[in-house]
This record gives C-alpha cells, sequence and structure tokens, in this order.
C-alpha cells in the first residue's frame, strides 16, 4: 500500500523516469545553451521549489485530500514576514507571527475537512483566496515585498556549496523526511490507511479527524518554507505568483509522477521522478521559445490526460465516491 503506484517493472513512477531521461537526453543533443551549467543548475533550481511544494500536496492527497492554498499561504506568509521585517520587527517576533498564522490556516482547513466536512476542493479553494485578500488588503503594503539587506535569507541565497543552489538540499531533506514519516511513524501509516479506506480506518480506531488537521497543518508549514526560499532566491516575494499556473504544476508533478487522487498509494520517489519531468519540459519549453500561453495550455491538456489515466488506474470505489471529496 505504502509503495509505487502500480505493480510490475513498468509501474507508472518507472516510465516517468524514463520520460524524463529520455527528454533530458533530447534536449541536451539538439537544443542550444540545455547543457550548460547555469541552465542545469536552473533546472535544478525550479525542480526543488515546485518539488517541495508537491512534497506538502503528496502527504494531503496520500490520504484523500487535496490542497489548493498551498500557494497563497507559500507567497502570502512569505511576504507578511518580510513586511513585518521591514516594519521593524525583530527576527523572531517576525518569524513567530507568520508561523502562528500558518498554524491557524492549516487547522481551519483541517476542521473544515475533518470536522465540518466540507469537501476538501471547496475548502482550501476559500482559504487560499481569503489569505491572499486578507493579507494583500490589510497586512503588506505592496504586491512585491522585498528581503531586507543583510537579512539571512538574502545570506542563503547566496550560500551555494560546490555552486549548488540551497533549494536542492532542502527538497532533498524534506522528501527523506517525508519519506521517514510515511514509511516509518505510525502516522504515515495513518496516512495510507486513510487514504486506502477511510470507514475502515475509522472503525480501525485510527484518530482521523486529528489526522486530518496534521496533514493540512504540516502541507501548511512546507508552502511556508516554500515561500522563504523562493524570497532568499529572487530577494523579494511578489505575491502575484498567486494568479500563475503554480498550484496546477504542483498537482500535475503529483499526479504525472503516479500518486493516485484517490488516495492511499505512492510516495516521495513519485515526487521526485514527477518534479524532474516536469522541470526538464519547462525548460525546454522556455529555450525553444513556446509562449508562456501554449507552455501553459501544453501543461494542462498533460495534467487532463494524467487525471483521466489516474481515474482508470486507480477507480474510485463506492465509499470514495461517497465521501464528495478527492
Amino acid at each position: 500500500m505504502a509503495g509505487g503506484s502500480s505493480h510490475g517493472f513498468w509501474s507508472q513512477e518507472r516510465i516517468v523516469l524514463a520520460l524524463a531521461v529520455a527528454l533530458f537526453a533530447v534536449a541536451a543533443i539538439f537544443l542550444p545553451g540545455f547543457r550548460d551549467i547555469g541552465n542545469l543548475i536552473s533546472i535544478v533550481h525550479s525542480v526543488s521549489v515546485l518539488g517541495l511544494l508537491a512534497v506538502g500536496m503528496a502527504i494531503v492527497i496520500i490520504g484523500r485530500g487535496i490542497d489548493l492554498s498551498a500557494v497563497a499561504i507559500m507567497a502570502m506568509s512569505a511576504a507578511w514576514y518580510l513586511q513585518l521585517l521591514n516594519d521593524g520587527w525583530s527576527e523572531w517576533q517576525a518569524l513567530g507571527t507568520a508561523g502562528a498564522g500558518v498554524l491557524v490556516i492549516g487547522l481551519v482547513n483541517g476542521f473544515l475537512v475533518a470536522y465540518a466536512e466540507v469537501p476538501a476542493i471547496f475548502a482550501t479553494l476559500a482559504t487560499g483566496s481569503f489569505v491572499f485578500g486578507f493579507v494583500r488588503s490589510r497586512l503588506i503594503t505592496q504586491d512585491a515585498v522585498p528581503v531586507p539587506p543583510g537579512n539571512w535569507l538574502e545570506q542563503l541565497g547566496g550560500f551555494q556549496p560546490l555552486g549548488i543552489p540551497p533549494e536542492v538540499f532542502i527538497f532533498g531533506g524534506a522528501c527523506f523526511v517525508a519519506y521517514l514519516f510515511l514509511r516509518f511513524t505510525k502516522w504515515g501509516r495513518y496516512v495510507y490507511y486513510m487514504g486506502d479506506n477511510l470507514l475502515a480506518a475509522r472503525n480501525m480506531g485510527i484518530p482521523v479527524r486529528p489526522m486530518n488537521l496534521l496533514r493540512y497543518v504540516i502541507s501548511a508549514f512546507i508552502a511556508l518554507a516554500a515561500g522563504l526560499l523562493t524570497a532568499s532566491s529572487l530577494h523579494s516575494m511578489n505575491t502575484r505568483i498567486v494568479n500563475s499556473t503554480l498550484l496546477y504544476d504542483i498537482i500535475l508533478v503529483v499526479v504525472i509522477g503516479g500518486i493516485g487522487l484517490s488516495g492511499g498509494k505512492g510516495g516521495m520517489r513519485n515526487v521526485i521522478v514527477g518534479a524532474v519531468l516536469i522541470g526538464i519540459m519547462q525548460n525546454a519549453m522556455t529555450i525553444i521559445d513556446i509562449p508562456n500561453l501554449y507552455q501553459n495550455l501544453i501543461k494542462a491538456t498533460i495534467l487532463l490526460i494524467a487525471i483521466v489515466i489516474d481515474s482508470l488506474v486507480n477507480p474510485r470505489d463506492e465509499q470514495t465516491a461517497q465521501q464528495g471529496d478527492i
């Protein structure tokens, strides 16, 4: 149950990895500049931030949920943190306050899904819209909030051992910790049991409601970490990213990597191979100079195909259909 997406040698995970290797090889041969060190580092950088957000999304989806507020939490929590610093707050006051806000939003998401029994897709869509509107109108003064000079985020962005961006190590660390959590703790096993069959999990005595709270809180804090990483590399946080296609890219990484939307299966390897494939594909499309409009159309088509295939490979059982939840 806790393994890859299907049985047999050619699981979805291995197919996607093979596609990523093939695409990389073709791009390296035919696309000018693809093999340049700077471009490879840029691929790794984009894969890391996207992958980090996908780690949180994967934990939620494996437990048969979805978090559409992740990008809003990422952008607005980091922007608010930077705004507090620029307003003269101390480091720990600003970080603690932003962290408390993120905790509240994670708990609200979990409460709406677990206790109010609102379908996750609607609950998190609503909280994401609220977070964006509230923070932008009440807590920050402009769309893009700069990192204060000399702040630790500026130093983190400049710290590149062996020329490798810090995001790579943080993404790798997050995957490793999430892997240990899902595979070797009772709470991780609960996530799989809940995704596999919520009613059976409840009958086994698993605390399904507190576990829902935990998953959405983990997702919210991973989003905050991704926001701080983005701010460290760009030296600011532009909140307009909430209106970008980043959220769909995260879901695309998770689904194409082989984590079924019906829950109960998949793991961190799926996130890594999904992020690598999408990262290489986006970079290749940028080098070919495909306009953003068509890039989004291509990614939307792939996401649609991946969801259709996922629904055929991982059919929703009768209990899943009754959940009303993704």
